[in-house]
């Protein structure tokens, strides 16, 4: 086997280093982990996590790649990709290449932090009984979190015939620092890729505290972090009743609230009681690519993605969602990402509202509200008029309205067997493509259909 070829599976993880660089998470004076003495001790296992958190922050994962691949792949005309990268404008397109260089670090670097987190399931035994538990939760919370990103974006949609027979992704369990042949895996299951998630965050939740606090409080994953993924899954699955109670807890439990305004929820020195999960960025350390593509030029991003009228008509009068852009010549951009140096929210207490009455509407449910008063609560916050009935389509819309250039349209349209534009949603092309550097060197690898 050529040895310069960096498999796919295993990437970044030879020499199980976790690079500190200006990252002010990580433990001084260590900077880096020796492969030959890898998570010997419980500041080992620690360094690790944060470098499993490091990399899930990846601007090609939640540093923004997985929000902006679901956006512009979901993308009706709503916005104009205007950039000048080609591998993102193929996203926007819908024409992505087996050799997009974007799509290929989304699965590379969603499998270096995978491996990272299996690095500390398996040396849970060097964390002492006090920290055990939390270390567990949060490295299944990582784990968990980006199979279902993986499964969802480079497998069939759970509606789209047989999750039992559709390949999803190959599952990886245990760390690994060295590859043969014998070691590469064919694709699992879509179903087994869920069930998988599923599992990691169901004993997450169990696990983690309901806040973290000590090193690595700041921006690492809780109970309702775990739960809020679930709701999401299980949301994809069609298995309301699940994503009802997910919702349900993360709404029940008290941590969260919605903040008065809804510009707070993107202003990080206001944001803190709705947001429920969120990558870290400061001008030392982190990556916030929402900013680089969305933000105008005013705003030091790039101002790639411009919002266009057609979407800004969906909001009525007096909705103040419906104002949050901001102009920079003759182009609009959506108002959500402007701080060079915002955390990137990944998941907000206004979601799980929409979750939950959804869900209750499809099931003929109250539980824990009626679907009209959790609407209400996310239109009152938009100061848009209430509504006096609801009804599914008016649930749909809400969703679109609350979370646009979160991440959220692809998989709603897959969910929901809608389409993006005359694209029906279990068209080959709303699948990405798995890398040709995987295909490649992991013969036992099939591509999707279409590539």
């Amino acid at each position: 086997m050529n040895s310069s070829i960096k498999q796919w599976l295993y990437a970044g993880t030879l020499s199980l280093s976790i690079m500190a660089c200006d990252n002010k998470l990580n433990v001084t004076p260590t900077q880096s982990i020796e492969a030959s003495q890898a998570l010997s001790t419980e500041q080992d296992v620690q360094i690790t996590l944060t470098g499993a958190y490091d990399g899930l922050s990846d601007v090609n994962l939640y540093g923004g790649g997985i929000q902006y691949i679901g956006d512009l792949m979901g993308d009706n005309r709503d916005v104009l990709f205007g950039g000048t990268y080609a591998t993102i404008d193929e996203i926007w397109r819908k024409t992505v290449t087996a050799s997009n260089t974007v799509t290929r670090d989304f699965w590379l670097d969603g499998y270096s932090a995978i491996n990272r987190a299996n690095n500390i399931l398996a040396a849970l035994d060097k964390v002492g009984a006090a920290k055990r538990n939390n270390f567990e939760g949060q490295a299944r919370f990582v784990r968990g979190a980006l199979y279902f990103e993986l499964v969802k974006a480079f497998g069939k949609s759970w509606n789209d015939g047989s999750p039992t027979a559709n390949p999803g992704v190959p599952l990886v369990l245990t760390p690994t620092s060295s590859v043969t042949d014998t070691d590469y895996k064919a694709r699992n299951t879509v179903a087994e890729v869920y069930a998988q998630a599923i599992d990691d965050l169901t004993k997450a939740e169990n696990l983690l505290p309901a806040a973290q606090t000590g090193v690595l409080g700041f921006g690492a994953a809780t109970k309702g972090a775990a739960a809020a993924t679930l709701a999401r899954i299980y949301l994809q699955q069609q298995n309301f009743a699940a994503a009802r109670d997910a919702a349900n807890r993360v709404i029940s439990s008290g941590t969260f609230s919605l903040v008065p305004n809804f510009a707070d929820a993107f202003n990080d020195a206001t944001q803190g009681p709705e947001v429920i999960f969120k990558i870290i960025v400061t001008d030392q350390d982190g990556s916030n690519d929402m900013n680089t593509f969305y933000a105008s030029a005013l705003n030091q991003g790039r101002g790639d993605v411009r919002v266009q009228t057609k979407f800004r008509a969906l909001y009525a009068a007096g909705d103040v969602r419906g104002t949050f852009f901001n102009t920079a010549g003759q182009n609009t951009f959506t108002s959500k990402f402007n701080d060079r140096y915002g955390d990137v929210p990944v998941v907000r207490l206004a979601e799980m509202y929409l979750v939950r009455a959804e869900a209750n509407f499809r099931l003929g449910t109250s539980t824990g509200d009626t679907p009209l008063n959790d609407i209400n609560r996310i239109r009152n916050r938009a100061k848009a008029t209430p509504l006096t009935t609801i009804d599914l389509p008016a649930i749909l819309l809400e969703r679109r309205l609350e979370l646009a250039f979160e991440g959220q349209q692809l998989p709603d349209i897959k969910r929901t067997a809608g389409t993006v534009g005359t694209t029906p949603f279990n068209s080959n092309n709303l699948v990405l493509p798995i890398p040709q550097r995987e295909i490649d060197t992991n013969k036992k690898l099939v591509q999707n259909p279409g590539y």
